[in-house]
């Protein structure tokens, strides 16, 4: 069987990478050929993602493959994270540069567009998750704000499309990203037009939507130049939000089983036909997204990581540099449930170990004494917070779910999952840990006719990449633990 070559760029909320997937003989193999922080910049004027580095990033990634490696690629794709957006004016040039999501600019906006549309028609038009992130009410703010890019701005595009555009010039929305926005209509497979118009937001600047592996154009001949990769490399539509691509790289089979997409967010979910789009989902403010194959992707935003992740930046400006398996091995040893905290609480960045105790105080516990205990405390309520979601989840579809697969960079972290096997008491299924790469080049090539859709991608999946089984260990105090949690939080 011939080898079949493709480029992902996957670019997260804290790094970003250009990976080489090799398909040959059934399986796949991943090798990253450049990584790169992914750093925001704070201005006077706000937060923002340093969108022309990133790009830069990129070439230097494409060069690499092109230039130093020879390679022959058939396809490149880009997945990001979700919800922010960019704007293009006439020429084709960024207007302005793109807002990073934990922006303050977005503070307050939900209460001023349910002023305009009440909350239960937004859902009912969209059936997603209510934050302040989400690209319509980001939209919304800049309306509000009367943005000067708006006067200018003629084409919306979402972070994976704009970089895509960068690369071949395409000007289209993307499915799995669409569906992020809060003014896609997953019932009916459109954009939610009425919305928009009652936003008073201009439907016009939005692209066509075109379905995971769809051909864009060819690679821009400078691109093609300055990179050595042929320029007649296509590049794909994949599964442009990163979740998406890591849902389509799921090594499971059956219906009895949900996900958890571990990094900077968790995103726990399970994967149906049709949305449900009800007053028991809008209660529990879940999110219906679209994946590969217009699946159903029915989950909840959870802050994964990222509060361990900035009490680690937080402790290295204090001169105190840890590594993530130094942290997990310091919670292991810690004293386990001494206090548990509500990790979506923890939205923007900076003095988290701070912001932390002081949760611990104003709900009468005692804060963490050190970087193992914080750690621990942090890890502890993750597998609390996921075992809400599941509870919620299983009474959402009305069936229970035996195993949680765990993909994606958290899934490296053993202590977690042991935590989240003893809290819910169900088997988990740790890897691939680079599911959204291999579900990036997995939809491309599935783009390119190689794969015949979703079940033999993840049939690829399970033949290319091991997984570690973690079995339950119920424990009386994990019940404790999650009585105080749902109290408190």
């Amino acid at each position: 069987m011939s080898e079949h070559s493709f480029l992902a760029i996957d670019l997260g909320a804290e790094s970003g990478r250009v990976i080489h997937g090799r398909l040959e003989s059934g399986k796949l193999r991943l090798e990253p050929l450049h990584r790169f922080s992914n750093d925001p910049v704070r201005l006077p004027t706000g937060l923002y993602w340093d969108t022309l580095r990133l790009w830069h990033e990129i070439l230097q990634g494409l060069t690499i493959a092109g230039r130093d490696r020879a390679l022959a690629v058939e396809g490149i794709g880009v997945d990001t994270w979700g919800v922010d957006i960019a704007f293009l004016g006439a020429d084709g040039a960024l207007v302005d540069n793109p807002r990073h999501y934990r922006d303050a600019r977005n503070n307050g906006i939900l209460e001023k567009t349910f002023a305009v549309v009440p909350r239960e028609e937004i859902f009912a038009r969209t059936g997603i998750q209510f934050m302040q992130i989400n690209s319509v009410f980001q939209w919304h703010s800049m309306k509000l704000e009367a943005a000067p890019a708006l006067r200018t701005a003629h084409t919306l595009l979402f972070m994976p499309d704009l970089f895509s555009y960068f690369l071949c010039g395409s000007r289209k929305a993307e499915l799995s990203i669409a569906s992020t926005s809060q003014f896609y209509n997953p019932l009916t497979g459109t954009w939610a037009l009425d919305l928009l118009q009652a936003l008073g937001l201009e439907a016009s600047l939005l692209p066509e939507i075109v379905p995971p592996g769809a051909r864009l154009n060819a690679l821009l001949p400078h691109v093609a130049e300055q990179t050595g990769v042929a320029p007649t490399t296509t590049v794909f539509a994949t599964t442009g939000h990163d979740t998406a691509s890591a849902v389509a790289a799921v090594p499971a089979t059956g219906d009895d089983w949900c996900y958890i997409s571990s990094g900077t967010w968790s995103l726990m979910g399970v994967e149906l036909r049709e949305p449900v789009v009800n007053s028991q989902s809008l209660a529990m403010n879940v999110t219906n997204e679209i994946g590969a194959e217009r699946r159903v992707r029915l989950l909840k935003n959870i802050m994964g990581l990222w509060p361990l992740q900035e009490c680690r930046r937080a402790w290295a400006l204090e001169g105190r540099e840890y590594g993530y398996e130094e942290l997990a091995a310091l919670a292991a040893e810690a004293p386990p449930f001494a206090a548990v905290i509500q990790p979506d609480e923890f939205l923007e960045p900076g003095h988290m170990p701070e912001r932390i105790a002081a949760f611990c105080r104003r709900t009468g516990q005692t804060p963490p004494a050190s970087p193992g205990a914080m750690a621990r405390v942090i890890l502890e309520s993750l597998a609390l917070r996921y075992r809400q979601v599941l509870e919620n989840l299983e009474s959402l579809i009305g069936r229970s779910l035996a195993r949680i697969h765990i993909v994606g960079g958290g899934s490296r972290n053993r202590l977690l999952n042991q935590f989240v096997a003893g809290c819910t008491g169900r088997v988990v299924i740790a890897g691939p840990s680079e599911a959204t790469a291999a579900g990036n080049v997995l939809v491309q090539a599935a783009g390119a006719g190689l794969l015949a859709g979703l079940d033999e991608i993840r049939e690829t999946v399970r033949r290319s990449f091991p997984v570690e089984e973690t079995l339950p260990r119920r424990d009386v105090a994990w019940d404790q633990a999650y009585r105080r949690f749902l109290e408190l939080c």
